[in-house]
């Protein structure tokens, strides 16, 4: 299988970190049940969060400390929007919205249709108003074939957004080439860039099924 060269891509960030690698570690055991994969899924979900917000622009704004008077940095937490691609998008939404409490949320439901060439299925649109002034930040655990980020990504430039990043923690080469090609404007922060996909267009090694494995389904 000849490798994939994603060297040129400078939309695509793999987030490193000794404690990344140790958490994934303990996704991708088979062994890890409902709640210890959910509860980890949120911990990186946030921590590329905060990866993904280093270039945020930050506003003025004068505080009295319990010394004096004094001016800090405040982010307009009105101005993100947080827009997880259901379902498996909301095992990783309780851990980045802890890093901006009070961005908006939106959701965009699709399903993977196995029996059409795992083509993906848009089922759900529902975003905050005025969605075309906020910076969205897409979430999905997976991305593999980069079929529903590619149709997420579409759906909200639709809506006018012109500042989309795309946070997953597991990504596929050949989905990643796919989306970055297509959107070059949209950063993806990923924990991990893996080998390849299967037959079955699963993330080898992988996770498995992040939806079924965050909500016991399976």
């Amino acid at each position: 299988m000849e490798k994939i060269d994603l060297s040129k891509y400078t939309n695509i960030i793999e987030v490193k970190h000794p404690l990344l690698e140790h958490k994934l570690g303990i996704l991708r055991d088979k062994r890890t049940g409902t709640k210890e994969f959910r509860e980890i899924a949120g911990e990186i979900g946030e921590y590329l969060c905060y990866k993904a917000m280093e270039e945020a622009e930050l506003d003025d704004k004068v505080i009295q400390t319990p010394i004096c008077e004094t001016t800090v940095k405040r982010l307009n937490e009105d101005n993100y929007a947080f827009v997880p691609i259901l379902r498996a998008g909301l095992g990783i939404l309780d851990g980045v919205i802890k890093a901006i409490p009070n961005a908006k949320i939106g959701h965009i439901g699709m399903y993977r249709d196995d029996e059409n060439g795992h083509k993906p299925v848009n089922y759900f649109f529902k975003v905050p108003k005025h969605i075309e002034d906020k910076e969205v930040i897409l979430l999905d655990p997976m991305l593999a074939t980069g079929g529903s980020a590619m149709d997420a990504i579409e759906l909200l430039k639709e809506k006018g957004v012109k500042k989309i990043k795309f946070i997953c923690m597991i990504s596929a080469p050949e989905g990643l080439k796919v989306v970055a090609e297509k959107h070059p404007d949209v950063k993806i922060y990923c924990a991990k860039i893996d080998e390849y996909l299967n037959e079955d267009a699963y993330i080898v090694p992988g996770l498995g099924d992040a939806g079924d494995r965050i909500f016991g389904t399976k």
